[in-house]
């Protein structure tokens, strides 16, 4: 339970008090009315003593009394109605409200921590009136009128007999069986006779006279001249007197009710005695009650009480207007109590109130119980006193009380008022109202013995709560409390005698007292055992201690509490007490929210949503209804429609009462803000027929990290080629889309007259569709025109004339349940400046009367394209977007901080030129190697000029717009006649073999030195594209030497003609996508011709083999390639010729077919090279057809040029891998083995599609670079690696010098053998055979070479023995030289044969160093064939 102000040991004895009744004269009435109060209302706050009182016990022991209080009323012979107690109980706890600045107690239990209000004063306003207002009855005497005060005023005419009136008044009421009520203790009742004397305009002497008079009559003790209103009413403003009454009033009691009647009592005849009896036994629920004033009728608690006339109740000044009650209650507050009294009044009222306590009443008691006390005695036939009896009755054998149930059902039993057990039970309640508490308890047990012993369930009840408070209150507390008593008497009152009334009184002395104890636990079971469907109000009451209990148990139960705050919030909104449910729910709430329990907080905030808006508490409503909605509801979809529908009904309410406010913040859908997306632009052409616009970026696009870095590459190279090879400092990549991963940071650059449009991500959580209507950016913009000046302007939708933003309206926008959806919306700018997206703004609504079909919203109205609004309101919701973690400096790491995110916030700048660029005839998919040529047009779509035209990308050997002399040379007319893409030349068939030779310089295609062959200057005419103008340029393709799917990026770079200072450079991006299939695949090798013919002492010929093989499958329709020209481009070598054995003219190859072809390759000419020697190449074109394809013209140089660059790159690239230091001698021998002789195969490729012959045709190039190394036109695909062990060693300091590999040092010295194929010898003659064989020795390298030939060396394998038999050189074994570079020297030797055969002269072993260098390397002859002679004999 909560905190209370009293304590229970203060609590229990104010509580029962002595009650006197007051009968007033009217004259008397009217003196106290001057001050608005009645004569019982005036005492009220005096009724306490203030200092302790003695009296002397049955044994003559004196006994203090501490803090007494008494309780005096008017006399009122009706008994209060039950619906009026509800009535008056459900007002109390309805205006006694926590304060509005009241701090709650922070109570931390585990990981909650709750604020909760430490007291509840509206239980206490509830429990005091509660038991103010217990109507009395025949089983308990304890709020039995003990005495009567007879009031009459000085200034009355005979105030003597108006006493005796009075007298006989009051005995009436006592005495007379008419009257059931009120009850008296005993039957000769305390008179105390009071006279009121007005100060102010009464006659003092005469009053004192009077006084005298009653003296003599009644005696000192019995009567008392009280003096008030020494002030008149009309001076009572100018001193400022205390008003002590207000407090008391404001707690209307039962009495209040009736004491604005006139008349000095209400007497009415009742004849129907029983209903009463019944009713006095507290069964109200089911006595059906009339002739209360209406306003109780109107109360929603009242029962329906037309129902019942039998207990109307006759005298007619008992039916008073509601209104008139209403008007006195509301007068009531106005007005200040007590006016024409003095201080001293108060103090004459307070002595009075002591006189009568010490003078009348307690000496009535004194005697009282010395009577009661006698007579027990006497009759029982006992001992002198109740004490010694007590002992025998206790020490003797206890008899073991019988179980409730056993007892049979006699509550309906009623002892006469003079039942000597009745006297005990009256001596038990006086002992008990004058703190006597022990004397009280022995006879409260003694009369539960005899109760029990009758079966007077009712009775036994009664002493047995009583027994129980005693003996908790007994001083010294010499017994534990009885907690099974009070138990019992709850148990017999509720389920026995049905009287929920006494039960609940039980309960709440019960509860106070275990609370005391700190037993919560107990006194939580007991409180909830109490609550029932009989009573709202008391079961929200006692739920609401119960969760008090909980939390204040030494180990808080918090979910209990909250549990039990819950049902009481419940129990109080059927009471009607919204604040008292409202506050309930919200105490409750801080339990159950973010603990997942979602269900039972949608519950509760649905309630609190309800109960504030019946309070008109709008905002708490709506914050209320939005945690419904926003949180990730699990109720089902009709739920959440009701939720939402009053959700909205609520908003529209707090909107109308302020409609020019501020737009309010709506909950749904949700936004995801960082998944906002800005573009600046137009939205991308769609495609037309041929014409292909470029891809550019789109909202449509995926962000791809790995391609945004690949553009941003792109254009910083760009860049750099512009500026001399420097990135400029304050460069800045463009960003066209700006999405969670672009970098925010800065405030991005739109232009005017180009719209951004803005992707909102909108989330609709629940299951039931919203519909968002004319939803639209709300925006901030600051305009800076051309003379400086800002102009602020801020918009939802602007009206202004002219317009700075159009803005764009979405009139309907669908999100279906649990759907995700994205709106763009538009903004267009017409003026430079800073513009600022604050968020968007809408109406929100849902679909009248949708319904889902097997989970599919099945949408009325949807084929007209408008939806039917069922309600909807205007508001807005903000893009706010946290910025990126920052993580940089040590302050930033330690501590957590967020950097800007500026997507929303671009800075509008001045005209730019917009390029859009279309592609005309593009393929989509090709052969490897083939050539296609398209068209690419240009097109200038704004209003200024632009320039600097270049296009970058990452594969430059996939296009080419043509060399510096493509433009200007025309297409032959053959060319032009088969639609080749080539130059071609028609040809006569005598040259067939031959090579026709022609040169280019690679700076003419782009490819010069130290260039970016990757940025490629787009040729415009005029280098300038005018606003609005177009230009078409041809475009060459190749496909990719890899077959499968290729994304090509083109980066396409221009400039403004006017220098901007903001935005220096505009980009376009195209990706193409190129998906190429097998065509052929091209293997060459080199090796040195042995042949000494066309020497020319040069030392340069060479066999070129070509292996051609078509791998092409037949799924792309092609029938058969035909090879229709291999050429040569080098510095220093060319083809000579074709020495092809076949004669086989046009080299055709069908599927899976491979053709061989052998060339001739020769060095240049020096004067060939020796005009630009860098980059002038040679080219030789050797014709299988009947015409030439020119292949040092575009687009055929283009993409020879392309595709060396890009080997040359990665060539490059792996050399760096290498060590830099590479020996010059090793260098120098490696250099013997190089060559650099690249061959370009040209071909056509018949195709049959649709039932027509086409043609394609395109070229391989292959790059020869090593003598005797097979070189690929295509990349081999790289085995991987086994997977080997780890080996772990201690790596070694000592560098191995790098040496040459075997197959470069057998390039060194290049050798060959001259000597007659067949020899023929008489052996016979002469049994010698001597043969010239001349020995070539030829220097490769560009260094000094010594050279040793040894003829010792004997083939020592039996293989070779068995094959070439043996022979003999004859002379010098061993010859030493030095070659000068490129030298060729030639030996002439003797070989000596004994039998004919063949032999193999390839013996000699050639060992060769640098003349610079110790090492001596042997050249190996492995790579020459063997050098056969057959010996004939004659």
């Amino acid at each position: 339970m909560a905190q209370c102000v009293q304590s229970v040991q203060e609590l229990i004895p104010d509580s029962f008090v002595p009650c006197v009744a007051a009968l007033c004269s009217d004259e008397a009435e009217r003196l106290t009315r001057l001050n608005h109060l009645s004569f019982a209302e005036l005492l009220k706050p005096f009724s306490r003593l203030t200092s302790e009182v003695h009296m002397r016990d049955p044994n003559n022991q004196l006994h203090v009394i501490k803090n007494l209080k008494i309780a005096v009323s008017n006399i009122i012979t009706q008994p209060p109605q039950p619906g009026a107690i509800r009535k008056l109980l459900n007002d109390v706890v309805s205006g006694s409200q926590p304060a509005e600045g009241l701090v709650a107690n922070v109570i931390t239990a585990g990981d909650y921590d709750l604020n909760i209000s430490a007291t509840t004063p509206w239980f206490e306003s509830y429990r005091e009136t509660f038991l103010q207002s217990m109507p009395a009855s025949d089983h308990e005497f304890l709020n039995h009128y003990l005495a009567c005060m007879l009031v009459a005023s000085s200034s009355e005419a005979e105030p003597v007999e108006q006493f005796s009136k009075l007298s006989q008044e009051q005995h009436r009421i006592q005495h007379n069986s008419d009257y059931s009520y009120p009850k008296w203790f005993i039957p000769n009742t305390l008179k105390y006779y009071v006279l009121l004397h007005d100060v102010s305009a009464g006659d003092e002497q005469r009053a004192e006279s009077i006084y005298e008079e009653m003296k003599q009559k009644y005696g000192t003790q019995g009567c008392y001249l009280l003096k008030i209103n020494s002030r008149t009413s009309n001076r009572a403003s100018d001193e400022q007197i205390p008003d002590p009454w207000s407090q008391y009033l404001q707690k209307n009691s039962i009495q209040n009710q009736e004491s604005y009647e006139d008349g000095p009592c209400t007497i009415t005849s009742n004849k129907n005695s029983d209903s009463n009896l019944l009713s006095l036994d507290g069964l109200d629920n089911e006595v059906k009650v009339d002739g209360l004033p209406n306003n109780f009728r109107a109360h929603p608690l009242q029962l329906d009480s037309s129902s019942d006339p039998s207990n109307s109740i006759d005298g007619p000044d008992h039916v008073k207007s509601a209104s008139s009650l209403h008007e006195t209650k509301k007068a009531n507050t106005g007005i200040i109590h007590g006016a024409c009294l003095t201080l001293t009044d108060h103090d004459r009222i307070r002595q009075f109130i002591q006189e009568f306590t010490f003078r009348g009443l307690l000496p009535h008691i004194e005697k009282t119980i010395r009577q009661l006390n006698d007579q027990l005695i006497s009759r029982k036939g006992l001992s002198r006193s109740l004490f010694s009896a007590t002992k025998k009755w206790f020490s003797g054998s206890k008899v073991p009380e019988k179980s409730i149930n056993e007892l049979k059902n006699t509550s309906g039993l009623l002892y006469p008022p003079e039942a000597p057990e009745l006297q005990i039970r009256k001596m038990a309640d006086l002992c008990f109202l004058v703190q006597h508490y022990d004397l009280a308890y022995s006879c409260y047990h003694t009369a539960k013995k005899d109760f029990l012993n009758d079966q007077a369930m009712l009775y036994a009840a009664g002493a047995l709560e009583m027994a129980a408070v005693s003996a908790f209150l007994q001083p010294g507390a010499p017994r534990p409390y009885p907690a099974h008593y009070m138990d019992t008497a709850i148990q017999t009152y509720r389920d026995i005698c049905k009287n929920m009334v006494l039960a609940e009184r039980c309960v709440l002395l019960s509860a106070e007292i275990l609370k005391s104890q700190s037993k919560y636990s107990e006194a939580a079971a007991l409180l909830i055992r109490l609550t029932s469907e009989d009573s709202d109000l008391r079961s929200a009451l006692l739920l609401e201690q119960a969760a008090h209990c909980f939390i204040n148990m030494k180990s808080p139960m918090v979910r209990k509490y909250a549990f039990h705050m819950i049902l009481a919030g419940h129990r109080f909104s059927k009471a009607g007490q919204k604040k008292h449910a409202l506050r309930c729910y919200c105490q409750a709430m801080q339990v159950y929210k973010g603990k997942g329990w979602s269900l039972a907080e949608d519950h509760i905030n649905f309630t609190i949503g309800r109960q504030s808006y019946t309070l008109r508490q709008l905002d708490n409503a709506v914050s209320a209804f939005r945690h419904i909605l926003i949180n990730e509801s699990k109720q089902s979809a009709a739920q959440q429609g009701a939720f939402l529908r009053e959700y909205l009904y609520v908003y529209k309410n707090v909107s109308q009462l302020s409609p020019d406010g501020p737009l309010p913040q709506l909950p749904l859908p949700y936004i995801n803000s960082s998944a906002t997306r800005v573009f600046f632009g137009h939205d991308r052409r769609p495609a037309d027929g041929e014409k292909q616009a470029a891809t550019h970026v789109s909202l449509d696009q995926e962000y791809d990290s790995e391609s945004s870095q690949q553009w941003r590459e792109l254009e910083e190279q760009v860049v750099a080629v512009v500026n001399r090879g420097v990135i400029p400092s304050n460069f800045y990549p463009t960003q066209y889309c700006l999405n969670s991963y672009s970098d925010n940071s800065r405030f991005p650059l739109a232009v005017v007259e180009e719209p951004i449009t803005v992707e909102v991500a909108f989330r609709n959580p629940l299951k039931v569709p919203l519909l968002l209507t004319d939803l639209s950016l709300l925006w901030k913009f600051q305009s800076k025109d051309s003379s400086g000046k800002d102009n602020e302007e801020v918009k939802e939708l602007v009206t202004g004339e002219p317009e700075m933003i159009g803005t764009e309206v979405i009139s309907e926008f669908l999100i279906n349940g649990e759907e995700s959806k994205v709106a763009r919306l538009k903004l267009f700018p017409h003026h430079m400046g800073e513009l600022h997206i604050l968020g968007v703004v809408y109406n929100l609504g849902t679909i009248q009367g949708y319904m889902t079909v097997d989970g599919i919203g099945a949408l009325p109205g949807c084929h007209t394209g408008k939806h039917s609004l069922s309600m909807s309101v205007r508001g807005r919701q903000d893009l706010e977007i946290q910025g990126p973690r920052l993580n940089n400096t040590k302050e930033e790491k330690t501590s957590i901080k967020y950097g800007p995110d500026r997507r929303l916030d671009p800075i509008i700048t001045a005209e730019m030129p917009l390029l859009e660029v279309f592609f005309i005839h593009f393929p989509t998919g090709l052969l490897c190697g083939e050539i296609r040529k398209a068209y690419v047009e240009f097109v200038n779509v704004s209003k200024c000029p632009l320039t600097g035209l270049k296009v970058v990308s990452k594969r430059p050997e996939f296009f080419t717009f043509g060399g510096n002399t493509a433009v200007l040379t025309p297409l032959s007319p053959s060319a032009s006649e088969n639609c080749s893409a080539y130059k071609t030349v028609v040809t006569d068939s005598t040259s067939v073999c031959t090579a026709l030779i022609s040169s280019a310089s690679s700076v003419d295609f782009g490819t010069g030195i130290g260039s970016q062959p990757e940025v490629i200057p787009v040729p415009l005419p005029d280098t300038v594209l005018l606003p609005g103008a177009s230009v078409q340029l041809p475009m060459w393709l190749r496909g990719p030497d890899e077959e499968g799917v290729h994304e090509i990026n083109f980066l396409f770079y221009y400039e403004s003609v006017k220098k901007q200072p903001k935005i220096r450079h505009r980009i376009l991006r195209h990706t193409a996508v190129i998906c190429t299939s097998r065509s052929l695949n091209v293997r060459a090798t080199v090796c040195r011709s042995n042949s000494l013919e066309d020497e020319e002492g040069r030392g340069g010929n060479m066999l070129v083999f070509v292996d051609v093989e078509n791998t092409n499958t037949s799924e792309a329709g092609v029938k058969e390639f035909h090879i229709v020209q291999v050429s040569s481009s080098s510095k220093h070598w060319r083809l000579q010729k074709s020495v092809n054995l076949s004669e086989n003219k046009d080299a055709k190859l069908a599927s899976r077919e491979k053709g061989k072809f052998c060339f001739k390759a020769i060095r240049c000419k020096e004067k060939e090279v020796a005009t630009q020697p860098s980059e002038k190449y040679t080219f030789a074109d050797i014709i299988f057809g009947n015409e030439q394809i020119i292949s040092s013209a575009s687009p055929c140089a283009d993409f020879f040029y392309r595709s060396l660059s890009s080997e040359l790159k990665k060539a490059q690239l792996s050399v760096h891998a290498e060590k830099q230091s590479i020996e010059d001698a090793v260098r120098l021998i490696q250099k013997c083995s190089e060559v650099d002789l690249n061959i370009v195969v040209l071909w056509k490729a018949y195709v049959v599609e649709d039932s027509k012959q086409l043609i394609l045709e395109g070229q391989h190039h292959v790059l020869l670079r090593t003598i005797g190394k097979e070189a690929f036109s295509c990349p081999q695909k790289q085995e991987p690696p086994e997977m080997e062990l780890l080996k772990f060693f201690r790596p070694e300091n000592t560098t191995v010098p790098l040496r040459p590999s075997v197959e470069q040092l057998s390039n060194l010295i290049k050798t060959s053998l001259h000597y007659p194929e067949s020899f023929n010898h008489p052996f016979h003659q002469k049994s010698l055979c001597l043969v010239p064989v001349t020995l070539l020795l030829s220097n490769c390298s560009k260094a000094d070479v010594d050279v040793i030939v040894d003829l010792r060396h004997k083939t020592t394998s039996p293989e070779a023995l068995e094959i070439h038999g043996s022979f003999t050189w004859l002379g010098q074994t061993q010859y030493k030289l030095q070659l000068k570079s490129q030298e060729i020297h030639s030996l002439q030797l003797k070989a000596c044969f004994v039998h004919t055969g063949v032999y193999n002269l390839g013996t000699p072993r050639v060992f060769a160093k640098l003349s610079d260098q110790v090492t001596v390397f042997e050249t190996s002859q492995q790579n020459s064939m063997p050098a056969l002679i057959i010996i004939n004999n004659v």
